[in-house]
């Protein structure tokens, strides 16, 4: 007892010059808390989350699309000219996408998708491809594993699906004040985590979004594969209200395992206005071979 006492003893006495000798101490940018942080329950966010997906029946946007190719794997990133365009989306799973070259404003490419099967064409290559949604040979080329879902899935934030399960945590992020690049904001933010059924005591999760509590809004959203890997990462910022419905008018699209992201600008936007089904209608001169992808 004597001895442990004796080196307890000891080991006290040197944490003061140790602490003296050993410890630096250097400088951090400082953080405050946000102006306003607000409260809500899980099922508050549930109900919000769903009456904004259920709100929006269509989107017909005026896009500007930039893609970025590359990565760390790569040890470099290039990035594309913008593409003015048009995005059309009609639930449950009509989507068609427009794009224009730069300057030029001829058609740099056309794609439609009803959610199981779709269609591309680009003039300029003389290009038309089809395929289903599925992906079921990589290419090594991360662009050509582009799918129509991965744009619908990002544009629109899905509510609590009734065969899923739902947790609550809570986080903080950094934000810096675009007015003043040294002020940082330390924000709260809710997270919710979408898994499927669990099998046995087995969990995958599907989802995860992530919701800023300045405003109770996602910034975030986090889209998992079925080997656990997240396939998708999701930015939405600069919001604004058409009616009652907030939409992000502007979405990164981040694909990290094929290395490209999209940043989609809307520069203008209708919601729930009708769409006909020849706007979802896709025609490829006769001419033209279709290349099946798989």
């Amino acid at each position: 007892m004597r001895i442990k006492q004796a080196v307890a003893v000891s080991l006290l006495g040197l944490a003061p010059a140790l602490t003296g000798c050993l410890t630096h101490t250097r400088i951090v940018p400082k953080t405050r808390p946000a102006d306003v942080v607000l409260d809500a329950t899980l099922d508050q966010l549930l109900t919000q989350v769903s009456a904004r997906f259920d709100g929006i029946q269509t989107i017909n946007a005026s896009v500007e699309i930039a893609v970025t190719k590359g990565g760390g794997r790569e040890g470099h990133e290039t990035r594309y000219p913008s593409f003015s365009g048009y995005i059309f989306l009609r639930k449950p799973q009509d989507l068609r996408v427009l794009l224009r070259v730069p300057i030029l404003g001829s058609q740099a490419l056309d794609m439609v998708s009803d959610g199981k099967n779709w269609k591309i064409w680009i003039p300029r290559e003389h290009l038309a491809m089809k395929g289903t949604s599925e992906v079921t040979k990589p290419s090594q080329n991360g662009l050509e594993n582009l799918r129509p879902a991965v744009i619908f899935d990002s544009l629109l934030v899905h509510g609590l699906r009734p065969d899923q399960v739902v947790s609550l945590t809570q986080d903080t992020r950094i934000l810096t004040n675009e007015k003043d690049k040294k002020d940082l904001v330390e924000e709260p933010d809710y997270d919710l985590e979408f898994l499927a059924q669990p099998a046995g005591q087995i969990a995958h999760t599907v989802r995860v979004i992530h919701v800023g509590r300045t405003n109770l809004l996602p910034y975030q959203q986090d889209i998992y594969g079925p080997e656990g890997t997240v396939v998708t990462r999701a930015f939405y910022s600069n919001y604004q209200k058409f009616g009652d419905t907030p939409f992000p008018m502007k979405i990164v699209i981040v694909r990290p395992q094929d290395q490209y992201s999209l940043t989609v600008t809307i520069t203008k936007l209708t919601l729930n206005q009708k769409l006909e089904d020849d706007q979802f209608e896709l025609r490829i001169p006769d001419t033209v071979p279709i290349k099946t992808m798989d």
